[in-house]
């Protein structure tokens, strides 16, 4: 069977499901609680699946009122995020879970105009919460990715909150419609809207590696990359990938490094050399502070509360 209706391809397998089109191809891993596969024009975007993300490398100011320490809970579940439920949704409507064999009543001729993976996370905090992170492909290659996060009053202030994307080699280079320089939602004052480009992917020399990075009111945000993990791929020339807003703007940050990565450096030499590119798109994100010699704690109204629920959305396209 021939699609001759610029549909989607779909494909059932055993540990996932693969969607797939004119110049891409993607796979959704159920085990591993995410996209583990992201082809565009040939070009694989991942290195590891997204996950969201609750933790932002420990700023001056956390150190000097104890943030870190009140929020912990939430480094480990950043680090070990894992969805214990999926869900798939065809053309907008629910299906049996397509795990095997059921997948076996499915052919190699599967067409359709929409696929919808959503994974539910259960977090590693006590008491749990939950994220909600749906994933709908049109024909278009497009996918639109929606978050939910089900507050908790039980639990600390977020550092963040949003989705981590780790790209497999590091980018030349990126460009956003927003603010300029380097925002937060208490350090905004000083942004001007427009576009603007970023050469490499620089990381802020503070002498204590932290958090940094991070541009607030987001339209959109295109990475640019230029090598490939293919030893056969000899070409240079760049190729790229975007995310844009779904609505509402987000906030982001692209880094070589994870948090995790910059937590764990006393000194800006114990960095590991740039390899990859870390993306956060990000729904949440709390303030720098820094009103009282680094002490002070964020004023109130830049805290994540973490009894409050948080939807945001965005999309991934093609260039």
């Amino acid at each position: 069977m021939v699609n001759t209706n610029n549909q989607l391809h779909v494909i059932y397998g055993d540990g996932g499901i693969g969607v797939g089109g004119q110049n891409f191809h993607y796979i959704f891993n159920y085990t591993r609680g995410g996209i583990e596969s992201l082809v565009i024009n040939g070009r694989e975007w991942m290195y590891r699946e997204p996950k969201p993300t609750f933790w932002r490398a420990t700023t001056d100011n956390d150190r000097g009122n104890g943030f870190s320490k009140q929020a912990v809970q939430w480094y480990g579940a950043d680090m070990f995020a894992n969805a214990d439920k999926v869900d798939i949704k065809i053309n907008d409507q629910s299906i049996e879970f397509p795990s095997a064999p059921k997948n076996n009543q499915y052919s190699n001729h599967e067409y359709v105009d929409q696929l919808e993976v959503i994974y539910h996370y259960t977090t590693l905090t006590i008491p749990t919460t939950q994220v909600d992170v749906s994933y709908k492909v049109t024909a278009d290659g497009v996918i639109s990715v929606h978050v939910h996060y089900t507050g908790n009053d039980q639990l600390p202030d977020l550092p963040v909150f949003g989705m981590r994307f780790v790209m497999p080699t590091a980018a030349i280079g990126y460009e956003y419609a927003g603010l300029s320089g380097e925002t937060y939602p208490d350090r905004m004052a000083g942004g001007v809207p427009g576009e603007y480009k970023v050469e490499g992917l620089p990381v802020t020399n503070y002498m204590v590696p932290q958090d940094c990075g991070v541009h607030m009111k987001t339209d959109w945000l295109k990475v640019t990359r230029t090598t490939t993990k293919d030893n056969s791929d000899h070409s240079d020339k760049p190729f790229s990938i975007k995310f844009e807003n779904d609505g509402q703007p987000f906030a982001f940050s692209c880094l070589p490094y994870t948090a995790e990565e910059l937590e764990n450096a006393t000194h800006q030499e114990e960095l590991p050399l740039p390899r990859r590119t870390v993306v956060s798109i990000l729904g949440a994100v709390r303030g720098v502070g820094g009103i009282d010699s680094w002490g002070r704690d964020v004023e109130e109204k830049y805290h994540i509360p973490a009894g409050k629920d948080i939807d945001f959305g965005f999309k991934i396209t093609h260039i």
